[in-house]
């Protein structure tokens, strides 16, 4: 085999190795990326569900809060009815 057969043969076998190389470079980012775009999803998704369980929590409190309002409202009126000391309009 004559010298530039030889060179011939090893710049194609480099060329080849060259573009085996650049299909796994192109290969690894569409990996990376796509892994990228699961991880946006998945965090998106959580910062979705934490912001919905906030608002639950922030509605229950409120409930919560005009309830114990109310039940302490019914306990006063109870009291002044006891006492004697209700609406005083109705009392002649």
């Amino acid at each position: 085999m004559s010298n530039s057969q030889q060179l011939y043969k090893g710049g194609k076998a480099r060329g080849h190795a060259q573009e085996k190389t650049d299909e796994w470079i192109e290969s690894a980012k569409g990996t990376a990326n796509a892994a990228a775009d699961k991880v946006a999803d998945a965090a998106q998704s959580t910062q979705d569900n934490a912001q919905q369980k906030k608002d639950e929590t922030a509605g229950f409190f409120q409930q919560t809060g005009e309830q114990m309002m109310n039940m302490a409202q019914g306990a006063v009126d109870s009291v002044k009815n006891t006492l004697g000391v209700g609406d005083q309009n109705t009392r002649k």
